[in-house]
C-alpha cells in the first residue's frame, strides 16, 4: 500500500484504488476480502496458562529458593523446606496474575476497532461488519463514530477528530478533504481519518486506502509484537550472583570433603554431614523470599502514593532509572487549557489563575474594558458551558472554549446572562477548509451581529479593520498582529482570533465573514505546568536523573513548556522528522544531550528509548496512548496513566499511575531506591552472618577441632533470625538523602566493594566471637553442649546489633532514632529473644537442639561482646566514611 495518501488529490485516490464516488460494486467488495484478508488485527501468539506459570519459575531467584529447599531436605529440616517451596510457589502465582504480557497488549488494541461500519457499495448506503471492509470502500463517518479503518477523506464537514491514542495531542484534530505535504507529520495529516480514533463532532466521507495490519494502529500493534521483554536490573544481579554463589559453594565443598577425608581422616559420611553443615551455614535460605517480600512491601508503598506496580521486579528497576522519557500533556502539564494573555490594539492583559476555575487577576498594559468586546465575542460565538462538580470546574465541549468562559468570568462577565441578552439566530461551525466559526446574534435592541473566532492567519487577512485603543475602527496593521501572534506562538500559546459586526441583511456566509468586520485581537492559551512536577523534575535534577520530553506536539510549544518546567537550563528541541535523518549507529549520540522530542511518531519514541539503553541508561518511559504501548514495553519500566491511558498502554507497561501525575513516577523512584537501599540491606546483613557461620565449620575442619555449633543448631539460627531480623529490613523507611544520589551503576554486581569487604570484615568479627566463646567456655570447664550453646547465644546476639548497624548504611547508625529503631524492628527483636531464650532453657529445645542452659553472668558477657561489635563496626564506618570509601556506591558521573 501507499504511504502518501494524505497528499494526493482525491480522483487519483480514486484512480489508484479502482473505486468512485459511488463505492466499490458488491461484486468486487467480496472479490477484494477474499485477496486483502479481513479488516482485522492478527491475535497475538498466545501462551498456555500453564507454561505462563510454569515460566514464573525460570530465574535464578526462585532457582535459589529451590536450592535451599533442597538443603533444607537433606538435613532433614522438612518444615523450613515446606516454609521455601510456599514461598516459591506464591511468588509464582503472584507474577502470573501481574505480569503483562504481550497478547494482552495486543488483545486491548484489537478491542478498540469498531465492529460496524456504514459505507456506499453501487451507490447505496449499508451497514458492514468492520471486518469485511476493503480497499477502495466508501465509509460514511459523524459524530460519535470510532473509524473502523484508515480513511483518506472527500469530504468533511465541521469534522474533528480526537487522534489522542496516535498522537498524543489532547485536542481534536480539524479535518478537511484538502491534500497535505507528502512529508506531513501523522499529526498534521487533515485529509486522513485513522483507524480507532474517535469522531468528535461533524461528519466525513473517506475511502478506505488501508485495513488490517497496514493500518496506523495495526502497524503500532507488529511493533509490540516485535519487542522482547526486557531482564530488569536486579534480576540480572541476581542471576549473576546466584551463579558464582553456586560455583563458590560447590568447589568450596568438594575441597572441604576432601581434606577432611584424605588429610584429616574422617569418614567419609561424616565429612559429608560437615560439607551439609557448611552449606546450611552459607547458603542464605531465608534471602530470596525477604528480598521477594521487600519488594512486595515496595509495592504496597507505591500504592499508597498513586503508582500501581504490575510486576513485582518493576520496584527495584524504578530505583535505578537514570533516564525518564514522559509525555507532556496531562503528566507535566494539567491538561487543562488555560487562556493566559489578552492582545488588543492597546495593549496586553495577562490572565492569573489556571484550568477552568473563574478565579483569577486581569493585569496588564491595556484597560480591562477595552477587552470586553473581545470577551463578549469569544462568550457568544461558543458552545461551551462551564460546570462546577463541588470539587472542581469542568468542562463540557471544546476546553478552549471554556477557557474563554473562565476568562470572561474574571473580567465580571456573565455568560449565561450574556447569551439570554444576546440571543443566537444562526451559526457556521468550525470547518477546516475556512479555519474559523461564526454565529450571528441579536443584540438587547434586536440588531443583527456577526461574531468570528478562528485561526488568526485566517482572520487577519480576510478583516480590513481593527478596533483602537479607543474602541473606534481604524485600518488594520496586518504586518503588526502577525509579529504579536508569531511571538505569541513562540512561547508554546495556541492562539484564537476574535472579530465582529454588523451582519449583512441578517445573513450568515462562509462569503459575508470579510471586509465588514473588524478584528478585536487574539487570546493566548496554554496547558500550564503542573506545579508538583515542576519541583519534581528540580528533584530528578539534584537525583542525577535526566528527564526527556517526546510529545507529538509542536516544537515551540513543547519547548516553551520545558523551559516553564526547568526541564534544562536551555533545553535542545528536536522534531521526529531530524530524528529519521540520524543513523542508528549514531543515535544514541544525538539523543544524549535532547531535552524535548517533538512531533513525534512511535517508530521516533521506540528509537529514541533503545538508543538510551544502548549506553547503559535505565529507562522509565511514561505513555498512555496505543501510540506509546511499544515504547512502553521496550522501556526498562513502562509507566502507563491510569486516568487517560489506553487499555493497550496498561497492558505493555509494568507501571500504572492512578493520578497521571509526573510527582508520582518521582515519588515511585523514590520508593524504588529506597527498596533497593533494603534489598542491599539485607543481602550485607544475611551474607556475614551466614558467612561467620561457615567459617566456623571451615576452620573446625581446617585445624581439626570440634565444630564450635553442630549443622541443626546452625539451621536454627538461619530460620529463626531470617524470618525476623533478617524480614525487618524489609520495612525499613528511606535514609535521608536518597534522592540525593546519583542513579547506581545498573552494570554493577549485586555485591560492591564495600559489601565485599563488609561480608569479609564482619564474617571474621562473627567467627573471632564465635571461637573466642567455644574455647572460653572449655577452658572453664563447659561441656560440649553447654559450650555450643553459649556460641549460639554469642551469633545471635552479635546478629541483632550487627543489625541495628546496617540499618544505616549511608549514615552513623548511633543516634536516638537509630537506637531505638521502627516498630518491626522491635517485634522481631522481641520475637527473637523470647526464641532464644526457649532454645536456651526450655527442655523440649534442649532436648531437641542438644542445648543447656547459661548463666546471668555469661548472658551479660554476650551482650557485652554484642556492644562492642557495634562499637568496632562504628568505628569502621566512620574510617572508611572520612576515607571517602563507605556507602554502597552509586553512578559516578
Amino acid at each position: 500500500m501507499l504511504e502518501d495518501w494524505h497528499a494526493r488529490p482525491i480522483d487519483e485516490v480514486y484512480r489508484q484504488l479502482s473505486s468512485g464516488p459511488a463505492g466499490l460494486d458488491p461484486a468486487e467488495a467480496a472479490d477484494r476480502l477474499r485477496r486483502h484478508g479481513p479488516n482485522s488485527l492478527p491475535a497475538g501468539k498466545g501462551v498456555s496458562p500453564l507454561l505462563r506459570f510454569l515460566g514464573q519459575f525460570n530465574n535464578a531467584l526462585i532457582y535459589f529458593l529451590l536450592a535451599s529447599a533442597v538443603a533444607a531436605v537433606a538435613i532433614g529440616h522438612i518444615v523450613d523446606a515446606g516454609v521455601i517451596l510456599a514461598v516459591t510457589v506464591i511468588n509464582a502465582i503472584v507474577g502470573f496474575l501481574q505480569e503483562g504480557k504481550a497478547e494482552r497488549a495486543l488483545a486491548a488494541i484489537a478491542a478498540m476497532v469498531s465492529p460496524h461500519a456504514n459505507v456506499l457499495r453501487g451507490g447505496a448506503r449499508m451497514g458492514v461488519a468492520v471486518a469485511d471492509l476493503v480497499p477502495g470502500d466508501l465509509v460514511l463517518i459523524e459524530a460519535g463514530d470510532r473509524v473502523p479503518a484508515d480513511l483518506r477523506l472527500t469530504r468533511a464537514s465541521a469534522l474533528l477528530i480526537d487522534e489522542a491514542l496516535l498522537t498524543g495531542e489532547s485536542v481534536a484534530a480539524a479535518k478537511t478533504e484538502q491534500g497535505t505535504a507528502p512529508g506531513a507529520a501523522l499529526g498534521e495529516r487533515h485529509s486522513m481519518a485513522f483507524s480507532g480514533t474517535m469522531v468528535a463532532a461533524g461528519q466525513g466521507r473517506g475511502i478506505v486506502v488501508a485495513t488490517g495490519p497496514a493500518t496506523e494502529i495495526g502497524r503500532i500493534s507488529t511493533l509490540i509484537g516485535k519487542v522482547a521483554e526486557l531482564t530488569t536490573p536486579l534480576l540480572r544481579q541476581m542471576d549473576q550472583f546466584g551463579r558464582r554463589l553456586t560455583v563458590a559453594i560447590g568447589l568450596a565443598s568438594i575441597a572441604l570433603f576432601a581434606f577432611a577425608v584424605l588429610v584429616r581422616g574422617y569418614a567419609w559420611t561424616d565429612a559429608l554431614i560437615a560439607v551439609v553443615a557448611l552449606a546450611v551455614g552459607v547458603i542464605p535460605e531465608g534471602l530470596p523470599a525477604v528480598m521477594t517480600i521487600t519488594l512486595a512491601i515496595g509495592v504496597q508503598r507505591m500504592a499508597r502514593r498513586k503508582a500501581v506496580v504490575r510486576r513485582l521486579p518493576a520496584v527495584e528497576t524504578l530505583g535505578a532509572t537514570s533516564v525518564i522519557c514522559t509525555d507532556k500533556t496531562g503528566t507535566l502539564t494539567r491538561n487543562e487549557m488555560t487562556a493566559r494573555q489578552i492582545l488588543t490594539a492597546a495593549g496586553t492583559i495577562v490572565a492569573g489563575g489556571a484550568g477552568y476555575a473563574p478565579e483569577g487577576r486581569l493585569d496588564g498594559d491595556a484597560a480591562v474594558d477595552g477587552a470586553l468586546p473581545l470577551l463578549r465575542a469569544g462568550l457568544l460565538c461558543n458552545d461551551a458551558h462551564l460546570r462546577h462538580d463541588g470539587t472542581l470546574w469542568r468542562v463540557e465541549g471544546d476546553p478552549m472554549e471554556g477557557a474563554l468562559i473562565a476568562l470572561a468570568a474574571k473580567a465580571g462577565l456573565d455568560a449565561d446572562a450574556l447569551r439570554r441578552d444576546w440571543p443566537r439566530g444562526r451559526e457556521l461551525p468550525f470547518d477546516a477548509r475556512y479555519r474559523f466559526m461564526a454565529t450571528l446574534n441579536r443584540d438587547p435592541s434586536g440588531a443583527a451581529m456577526l461574531f468570528v473566532k478562528g485561526a488568526p492567519e485566517a482572520l487577519i487577512e480576510c478583516c480590513a479593520q481593527e478596533a483602537g485603543p479607543d474602541g473606534s475602527a481604524r485600518p488594520i496593521d496586518r504586518a503588526a498582529w502577525h509579529r504579536r501572534a508569531e511571538a505569541a506562538a513562540a512561547a508554546g500559546e495556541r492562539l484564537l482570533a476574535f472579530c465582529a459586526g454588523p451582519a449583512i441583511d441578517g445573513e450568515l456566509t462562509v462569503e459575508g465573514i470579510g471586509p465588514g468586520l473588524v478584528f478585536l485581537g487574539l487570546v493566548g492559551f496554554i496547558d500550564p505546568p503542573r506545579p508538583e512536577a515542576i519541583a519534581a523534575i528540580a528533584e530528578c535534577r539534584q537525583a542525577g536523573i535526566a528527564v526527556k520530553m517526546i510529545t507529538g506536539d509542536h516544537a515551540a510549544t513543547a519547548a516553551a513548556i520545558a523551559r516553564q518546567l526547568g526541564l534544562d537550563d536551555d533545553p535542545v528541541v528536536v522534531t521526529g522528522a531530524e530524528i529519521d535523518a540520524e543513523p542508528d549507529e549514531t543515535l544514541a549520540e544525538f539523543v544524549g544531550p535532547v531535552s524535548v522530542f517533538a512531533r513525534t511518531s512511535p517508530e521516533h519514541k521506540l528509537r529514541i528509548v533503545r538508543a538510551l539503553q544502548s549506553t547503559g541508561a535505565i529507562v522509565a518511559m511514561t505513555g498512555d496512548g496505543v501510540n506509546d504501548a511499544p515504547s512502553l514495553k521496550q522501556a526498562d519500566v513502562g509507566v502507563a496513566m491510569g486516568l487517560k491511558g489506553t487499555e493497550a498502554a496498561k497492558e505493555a507497561a509494568q507501571v500504572v499511575l492512578l493520578d497521571d501525575n509526573f510527582a508520582s513516577i518521582v515519588a515511585a523512584v523514590n520508593e524504588g531506591r529506597t527498596v533497593y537501599d533494603n534489598i542491599r540491606k539485607v543481602i550485607a546483613w544475611t551474607l556475614p552472618t551466614n558467612g561467620g557461620e561457615a567459617l566456623a565449620v571451615v576452620t573446625a575442619i581446617l585445624l581439626g577441632f570440634t565444630m564450635p555449633m553442630s549443622a541443626v543448631q546452625i539451621l536454627w539460627v538461619n530460620l529463626i533470625t531470617a524470618v525476623t531480623l533478617g524480614l525487618v529490613l524489609a520495612f525499613e523507611p528511606a535514609e535521608p538523602g536518597v534522592m540525593a544520589r546519583r542513579p547506581r551503576d545498573p552494570a554493577a554486581g549485586l555485591l560492591s566493594p564495600f559489601l565485599l569487604w563488609r561480608v569479609i570484615f564482619v564474617s571474621a568479627l562473627f567467627l573471632c566471637g564465635a571461637l573466642v566463646a567455644f574455647f572460653g567456655a572449655r577452658g572453664a570447664g563447659y561441656t560440649l553442649e553447654g559450650a555450643r550453646t553459649l556460641v549460639v547465644n554469642v551469633v545471635v546476639v552479635f546478629e541483632i546489633f550487627y543489625l541495628f548497624n546496617v540499618r544505616y548504611l549511608h549514615g552513623g547508625s548511633i543516634s536516638l532514632r537509630g537506637i531505638f529503631g521502627t516498630p518491626a524492628v522491635l517485634i522481631a527483636l522481641s520475637c527473637v529473644t523470647l526464641a532464644q531464650l526457649g532454645f536456651t532453657y526450655l527442655p523440649p529445645l534442649q532436648a531437641i537442639f542438644e542445648t543447656e542452659a547459661i548463666s546471668l553472668r555469661d548472658g551479660l558477657l554476650v551482650i557485652a561482646g554484642g556492644v562492642l561489635l557495634m562499637l568496632v563496626l562504628e568505628t569502621e564506618k566512620a574510617i572508611l566514611r572520612r576515607l571517602g570509601l563507605f556507602g554502597m556506591g552509586a553512578r559516578a558521573g
